[in-house]
């Protein structure tokens, strides 16, 4: 088991759906083998009743928390999985995976073809937040738990919580939602495609096949400064640049970069291309678009399949998945007569306060948690 210090964090792999089982996937298209990245963090009880599934968002991976060997940053919820913090390690058994379709080592666009022996590129058959969870759901079972205490996440983790709450409602005890929504908004696969195109329209993209050759880092780079803008609040971002200058008291009068914002933005772009693939962005960020949890129903009916306890968080500023998206489900949920606490944080950060806004978040989690443990029987 991993150590409850969370310091010489291991990624464990899981291969499964080997022909003829492969995993069907919505498109009717079957894929396998299949390998899942994942790691986990605490111990599973005797009973195996204490297990929670961590989702990551949209660029994320299976390192939720603790270090790498030799890695300078933990986890990216690190602040929120460990001893005594909000996914207390000593209580829980925490699993985070890699979702299908991603580049970090899960199986994606930049796997090798069994039929070519080449990277699958646009060969990859498209998935959906369904074929993720459905791998997910391989990964529990080989891990021999039964039921889960909680599953968790926030932005596209929350689509992977939700969607596990009423496709799979007796492995399910609770679910907590975070800056989330049923649905993709027409405001929100418009931003998805502007970033697309600026992947597909970079000559280096090569129609998905530049594996081998030279990345589509231009292209990448402009897909991430786009989303990056849609993660922040415009308050956030006027307390943290404003109109502040680079080393300079004057405007240069011409196409360099004047401003601290525009700095910050080839930043983190450039950042990124070192670490994700533009193919699997384009996967992903589809896998999103396509997700609407109702479908051809309302949420009032597709709720109504769900058996477990809801905690569903959004913040005040967030304007990618606005609050009031998460009043609807949270509307749905009330009207099938589910266990539902509804909370909405005062914060500036925008859409990355699932990321930033540990104490608020810490203090509601664990108090859910822990009535949630008190409340729960298992068969």
């Amino acid at each position: 088991m991993t150590p409850l210090d969370l310091n010489n964090i291991e990624t464990q792999y899981f291969t499964f759906a080997h022909p003829p089982d492969e995993l069907i996937l919505e498109s009717k298209e079957t894929l396998g083998p299949i390998t899942l990245a994942y790691e986990t963090y605490g111990e599973l009880n005797k009973n195996k009743s204490n297990a929670i599934l961590v989702f990551h968002a949209l660029t994320g991976d299976a390192n939720a928390a603790g270090y790498h060997t030799g890695a300078k940053k933990p986890g990216w919820w690190d602040a929120m999985i460990g001893p005594g913090k909000a996914f207390d390690t000593n209580k829980y058994f925490v699993i985070c995976s890699n979702v299908l379709g991603s580049c970090k080592g899960t199986t994606g666009p930049t796997s090798m073809s069994p039929k070519t022996g080449k990277p699958f590129g646009l060969s990859f058959p498209v998935v959906t937040i369904q074929d993720m969870v459905a791998a997910q759901k391989c990964l529990i079972d080989h891990l021999g738990i039964k039921k889960l205490l909680s599953v968790a996440g926030g932005s596209m983790g929350g689509l992977q919580a939700l969607k596990w709450a009423v496709i799979y409602p007796d492995y399910v005890a609770s679910t907590i939602a975070i800056a989330t929504n049923t649905r993709h908004t027409a405001q929100q696969i418009a931003l998805h495609e502007v970033a697309r195109q600026a992947i597909m329209s970079d000559p280096d993209w090569q129609n998905g096949d530049y594996y081998g050759k030279s990345i589509p880092a231009r292209g990448l780079a402009l897909s991430r400064m786009i989303g990056h803008i849609t993660y922040m609040s415009e308050q956030s971002m006027e307390e943290k640049f404003g109109r502040k200058l680079i080393g300079k008291e004057r405007l240069g009068f011409d196409f360099s970069h004047d401003f601290e914002v525009e700095s910050y933005l080839k930043y983190r772009a450039d950042n990124f291309v070192q670490r994700f693939d533009a193919n699997s962005y384009l996967y992903l960020s589809k896998s999103l678009d396509y997700f609407d949890l109702a479908e051809d129903a309302d949420l009032k009916t597709v709720f109504s399949k769900a058996r477990c306890s809801f905690l569903v968080i959004s913040f005040t500023s967030d304007w990618l998945y606005p609050s009031y998206q998460s009043k609807q489900m949270v509307k749905a949920l009330k009207a099938n007569d589910l266990d539902v606490s509804d909370i909405e944080i005062n914060t500036n950060y925008g859409h990355d306060a699932f990321l930033v806004e540990v104490e608020g978040q810490s203090k509601l989690i664990s108090h859910f948690l822990d009535r949630i443990s008190k409340e729960i029987t298992y068969a």
